[in-house]
């Protein structure tokens, strides 16, 4: 079975649309009118190890705070979708990245109860066009909306780029070893994830 998705959600304030395929590497394509999460997002889905395409229109271009957010509801729509019924899945993974002095600790769940615990610590308000306050909600709404339980933990570090990009490397690598395959079984006591 496919393991892909194909989501599109607009608003009156902005117009995303996502293909994802979870299982097979290729190519990343990414527009969104902020520079520094488009490379995010690009670093996400490359450590993932996924074809994915990511458009995303701005129709009242405020600020980038929906765009962040609705990328985020967005792809983790497309993540659980791809999951279907997660039989089989590893479900549980935990990385530690480095990246220079930044050192950042992700571990998550794919519990179907989406909830995320971010702590990090960016001195910079703004990189790239991305208010750095929407490092966190976009974890956040992504995690509520794949279904997946994800702490994020910086561990060492005060390059604000260095730590952001750590995060995303490390959620990429996680959620790639999360979503494998390891048997036919659903890895759950209740017996449904």
């Amino acid at each position: 079975m496919a393991r892909n998705a194909n989501i599109t959600r607009e608003t009156k304030e902005t117009k995303i649309e996502v293909f994802l395929d979870i299982d097979r590497k290729g190519e990343i394509k990414i527009s969104t009118p902020v520079p520094f999460f488009n490379h995010m997002l690009i670093t996400l889905l490359t450590y993932m190890n996924s074809t994915a395409t990511v458009s995303a229109t701005d129709k009242l271009p405020y600020d980038d705070h929906h765009i962040i957010e609705d990328v985020a509801i967005t792809l983790g729509l497309a993540i659980k979708e791809a999951l279907g019924d997660k039989r089989g899945i590893k479900r549980f993974s935990h990385q530690i990245i480095p990246m220079d002095e930044a050192l950042v600790l992700v571990s998550l769940d794919i519990s179907n109860r989406g909830m995320a615990f971010v702590s990090l610590n960016l001195r910079r308000s703004e990189i790239g066009g991305l208010a750095t306050e929407n490092i966190p909600h976009f974890f956040q709404s992504f995690a509520y909306n794949s279904g997946v339980t994800l702490h994020i933990s910086q561990l060492s570090g005060y390059n604000t780029h260095h730590i952001i990009e750590a995060s995303f490397k490390a959620l990429g690598l996680a959620l790639y070893e999360a979503t494998r395959i390891v048997d036919n079984e659903i890895r759950s006591t209740k017996g449904v994830i």
